[in-house]
């Protein structure tokens, strides 16, 4: 599932941004600027929703931080700051899209959809392609050729994860956090546990001989 990061200090409105996209993504919600800004440098979010006037640290200052850092997690700014002036800092600064409030929350669906095709995320059709493997992101149907292959739970979530982020080094605490979530019961070396399945199932296939390890810091998909 998609995985996106909400910095919006309006709690009526949070809940109410998340209540409407839960139908397809995984929202985490956070009030204030140094809380969303500690979340998005995990760098296991898919895109930010930011708003602009936040306590603690605002909107304009966590994006620019992040893109200090490198991290490009696409950014879509959502704020009651309609003027041009704003607009264009927000662009120069690293934004991905600017949406003005109020505004309808049809339109802030589609316009993260648009950043997620854009980024690799989502194809039209919810299919992700990898050689001759085939993944249905809306049945979580899995394919090799023409043969079907059971992808159970994280096993699925995993092999989308890393194909969403090809040709990049992915360490296993990171995707132990994408995964399983910083509250999780288990242990990171699950994530181990879990490519040894993946790879069994998946033996003889371009994916298995492209999914390399990284001894002592974590895998990549080439």
């Amino acid at each position: 599932m998609i995985k996106l990061l909400l910095v919006e200090d309006d709690l009526a409105l949070s809940n109410s941004v998340t209540d409407f996209l839960e139908s397809f993504a995984e929202v985490t919600q956070t009030f204030d600027g140094e809380d969303g800004l500690y979340e998005a440098e995990q760098g296991v979010y898919d895109m930010i929703l930011l708003d602009l006037m936040l306590p603690e640290l605002n909107g304009f200052d966590l994006l620019k931080q992040l893109r200090e850092k490198g991290i490009n997690t696409p950014v879509l700014i959502m704020t009651a700051k309609e003027g041009l002036d704003d607009k264009m800092r927000g662009f120069e600064i690293g934004a991905d899209d600017y949406l003005t409030k109020p505004f309808y929350l049809d339109e802030l669906k589609a316009r993260i959809m648009a950043q997620l095709k854009r980024a690799g995320k989502l194809d039209d059709d919810n299919i992700l392609n990898y050689a001759d493997l085939r993944l249905n992101m809306a049945n979580q149907n899995v394919t090799i050729g023409d043969q079907p292959v059971e992808l159970l739970g994280k096993e699925f979530d995993l092999v989308v994860y890393l194909l969403q982020n090809q040709n990049v080094i992915l360490p296993k605490e990171q995707i132990f956090d994408r995964i399983w979530g910083f509250d999780s019961d288990t242990t990171v070396t699950v994530v181990e546990v879990y490519m040894s399945k993946i790879r069994k199932k998946l033996k003889d296939t371009v994916f298995a001989s492209k999914l390399q390890t990284l001894r002592n810091v974590g895998y990549i998909l080439k």
